[in-house]
């Protein structure tokens, strides 16, 4: 019986759950939109959630086989399912066969044009997995591509227009998880961050300073213009939804200061899910966020 638990929790490791924090940008949009006490737009978007974690996890398993050899030399990697050998490279070709079939087939139930975005994000992943991962700068664009099809997935599932806003933002503040990837990655590994991954040789720690300084003052600037613009003052009735940028600030700065102090920064999505100030301020925004949009519809003035 322990066996086979322990299996099945071996399994469920190669799925990446935690991963599945980045499908809760499916969520913007119907936050962001008003939309959130809607029966059928908020039913469509856990819908559009669960068909992101199966089609993402796919993808997990197909970059953990085309990765096997390069995982197997890094310090956290090695330990992986596939890399570890305690998974089958045939085990885990099966279940990939399962999940992305799958994640297609529910995307077309769902929604033609979300199933377009899916199909896009598996092509994408694929590309990236037997190729396009060794181009320079374009590598972390494709992980950035990513996060900005789960944002439009969410708008696309419930019929609200995308705002260059959602755009910008959500560019920014993925390819400052992408590049704060790269950079720890070279901090780590040092002479053998090439073996790990072909692009590190061409990336260096100044570079990689510059472009995280760009796309920080990008991502606080452009949330902190969305919150005045006169779009969102319509829609929401006041400029109070700026009180909410001291958070995203914070946010900015802690990953910053995760990446340049602790040399952290290798797994964003782990400091998301175990960095407790991270946790708290991330708490506190959504509940601000919530307050501002829907504090009126809760009767709480």
């Amino acid at each position: 019986m322990n066996r086979t638990v322990s299996k099945v929790s071996l399994y469920f490791t190669l799925l990446r759950p935690y991963q599945w924090v980045k499908n809760l940008l499916v969520f913007s949009g119907l936050i962001f939109s008003t939309s959130l006490f809607k029966s059928n737009t908020l039913v469509a978007s856990v819908a559009a959630f669960g068909i992101f974690c199966l089609a993402s996890s796919g993808i997990y398993i197909l970059n953990d086989l085309c990765d096997l050899k390069a995982d197997q030399l890094h310090p956290v990697k090695k330990n992986r399912p596939i890399a570890s050998g305690k998974v089958s490279k045939g085990s885990a070709i099966i279940i990939l066969s399962l999940l992305l079939p799958t994640a297609i087939f529910c995307s077309f139930l769902l929604d033609k044009q979300f199933s377009v975005i899916i199909i896009s994000y598996i092509a994408i992943n694929i590309a990236y997995s037997l190729g396009l991962k060794k181009v320079v700068l374009l590598d972390a664009f494709i992980v950035a591509i990513g996060f900005l099809l789960r944002a439009f997935a969410g708008c696309v599932v419930i019929h609200v227009d995308v705002t260059p806003w959602l755009f910008i933002c959500t560019l920014s503040l993925a390819l400052i998880v992408s590049f704060g990837k790269r950079r720890n990655e070279i901090n780590i590994l040092n002479a053998d961050a090439k073996n790990h991954r072909e692009t590190l040789e061409f990336y260096n720690v100044q570079l990689l300073d510059i472009i995280l300084t760009i796309c920080s003052a990008t991502a606080i600037g452009t949330y902190s213009l969305y919150t005045m613009a006169n779009e969102t003052v319509l829609r929401f009735g006041s400029q109070r939804l700026i009180i909410t940028t001291p958070f995203v600030m914070y946010g900015v700065f802690r990953y910053l200061y995760l990446i340049y102090t602790r040399n952290v920064g290798g797994d964003p999505t782990k400091l998301l899910i175990r960095d407790i100030p991270t946790i708290i301020n991330g708490f506190l925004w959504m509940l601000s966020v919530g307050y501002m949009i829907y504090g009126s519809k809760l009767y709480l003035f």
